[in-house]
């Protein structure tokens, strides 16, 4: 199993999420698509369903679910919801990334 770490932010976030939505099941669904400007994307996406092939990570009763395509990507990411001068955000901590854009979106390996 990889080590991802789910911040209290994080928690907070998908909890209040949940309530805005009437919907306690919602879970944070993270995938790494090709795109951006540094070759790889996040994408997030609120969502009930876990496949077969996906990997849950849990905190507090909220859940971040991976598929296995990109999990070896993320591998000892820590995942954040952080709120600045830029807005208020999903962030990414990714130790895999050798570069990333200056917007945190994308990201190289």
């Amino acid at each position: 199993m990889s080590t991802i770490t789910l911040t209290d932010g994080l928690v907070k976030q998908i909890k209040t999420l949940r309530e805005k939505d009437g919907n306690p099941r919602l879970n944070l669904r993270i995938t790494v698509d090709s795109g951006g400007c540094q070759g790889f994307e996040y994408k997030f996406e609120l969502t009930e369903t876990v496949n077969a092939d996906d990997e849950t990570f849990e905190k507090d009763g909220i859940a971040v679910i991976i598929d296995d395509i990109s999990l070896p990507y993320m591998r000892g990411c820590t995942i954040d919801y952080v709120s600045d001068l830029i807005g208020a955000y999903f962030k990414i901590d990714n130790p895999n990334a050798k570069s990333a854009c200056g917007c945190g979106t994308s990201f190289a390996v």
